[in-house]
């Protein structure tokens, strides 16, 4: 019967102790940014987690979660297309991959949620194709 009681004990306090840590990562603010996977240089390399921040007035750049960050200035977006299944694996099937060219020559592929693509091509504008 003792056992009983102590295992009622330990379960609350385990209830307890989840609920208090999902309330606090519910008040927590959502980072700033669009979070993304990226890879650069475009079709080289691993997919790494990041965000790319685009402040009005600043250059955009994308910030991975280890490493440096890359600036996007003068990049322009050449297309958006969806995973193929060898990349879904590495990144969510669902994503969208928006490629990237750089001002300096360059190439970055970045993948982000469908419902922030917007954002993201607000970001980094599509390239224009000259008439």
């Amino acid at each position: 019967m003792i056992e009983f009681v102590v295992l009622a004990a330990v379960a609350a306090g385990t209830g307890w102790l989840v609920r208090r840590k999902h309330r606090t990562r519910r008040a927590a603010a959502e980072p700033a940014g669009i979070p993304c996977m990226a890879r650069h240089p475009a079709g080289e390399g691993r997919w790494r987690v990041g965000r790319v921040h685009a402040v009005p007035g600043e250059v955009p750049r994308w910030e991975p979660r280890r490493g440096g960050a890359v600036r996007l200035s003068g990049a322009r977006a050449t297309g958006v297309r969806v995973p193929t299944v060898r990349e879904g694996i590495s990144i969510n099937p669902g994503s969208r991959i928006v490629a990237c060219v750089l001002q300096d020559g360059g190439a970055i592929e970045i993948a982000v949620m469908p419902l922030d693509v917007r954002e993201l091509l607000e970001a980094v504008p599509e390239r224009t194709v000259p008439e």
